[in-house]
């Protein structure tokens, strides 16, 4: 069983935690904490076995502070929504693990917003919907993809390199349930182009970052980031081709780490329990 709380701090809070479990006969397995002193706020991530869940919830409640964010067994595995362009080094490694079950999730359903991904998709079995973002307006293409998406009921929407921007509204509709993949190792290079900016620059090193969106374009709370090396024998084309790798990679290790419900978001920041 997982628990995970989020609340203010106070003086006996993991003696008082400890001694509620006890009391269900939940042994702890794994305890991770961490206090944020600037914001006085505690979080916690809890693996325990044995005993029943029953009550717990509410036994808990009453020993922490008012207004504490408690989730007792989150859904093991959770349902997704992979919304693509073009390119495919994400979303096929993701449908990779997906077919596999090493995910940690359950791929509902793929969007693109060009044609190009439906045959790999196809291939693993998993509904591909094609919506154009051309000849329509901006709000009309986005409620066309928000009513996809709703079909399945998803916990989280991932964008494996969507290259659109989306709008406050549609982002309001999935608050930090959007988690996105960015070829750069943000905050440097944002926007479009990162490769072209980082080669044009003179960089020594290239990343990769996976945050959640926020209204803020690419300013969201960060998961996971990465770095790779790169030099003056570097072109822009080999950028790309190091930079896609790295993105897969972090993209896979951030979805793990959601996944397992060890992030925790916190105004524009994250408390990882890797």
């Amino acid at each position: 069983m997982i628990i995970v709380i989020q609340c203010k701090d106070k003086v006996g809070l993991v003696a008082a935690i400890s001694a509620t479990l006890a009391k269900h006969l939940l042994n702890i397995v794994s305890m991770r904490e961490h206090v944020d002193h600037n914001e006085n706020v505690f979080f916690t991530r809890l693996e325990v076995e044995d005993g029943e869940d029953s009550g717990i919830e509410d036994s808990l409640r009453k020993i922490l502070p008012e207004g504490a964010y408690i989730s007792v067994n989150p859904e093991p595995v959770k349902k997704v929504v992979v919304l693509a362009t073009k390119e495919y080094h994400c979303l096929s490694d993701i449908l990779v693990r997906n077919h596999f079950n090493t995910l940690g999730a359950s791929v509902q359903c793929v969007i693109g917003n060009h044609a190009k991904l439906q045959d790999i998709c196809e291939r693993f079995d998993i509904p591909f919907y094609y919506i154009s973002h051309e000849g329509v307006s901006k709000p009309e293409f986005e409620q066309q993809v928000i009513a996809t998406i709703k079909q399945y009921t998803p916990d989280y929407v991932i964008l494996a390199k969507f290259m659109r921007i989306l709008s406050p509204e549609f982002v309001a509709e999935f608050p930090m349930k959007i988690i996105n993949i960015h070829h750069s190792f943000l905050p440097a290079f944002i926007g479009a182009n990162p490769y072209k900016q980082a080669f044009e620059r003179g960089v020594k090193l290239i990343g990769a970052t996976a945050h959640y969106v926020s209204n803020e374009l690419d300013e969201g709370p960060i998961i996971a980031q990465q770095i790779v090396p790169v030099n003056h024998s570097y072109s822009w084309t080999d950028m790309v081709k190091a930079g896609q790798e790295v993105e897969t990679a972090v993209l896979a290790k951030a979805l793990k780490l959601v996944f397992e419900d060890r992030v925790f978001v916190f105004k524009n920041k994250t408390v990882v329990f890797g």
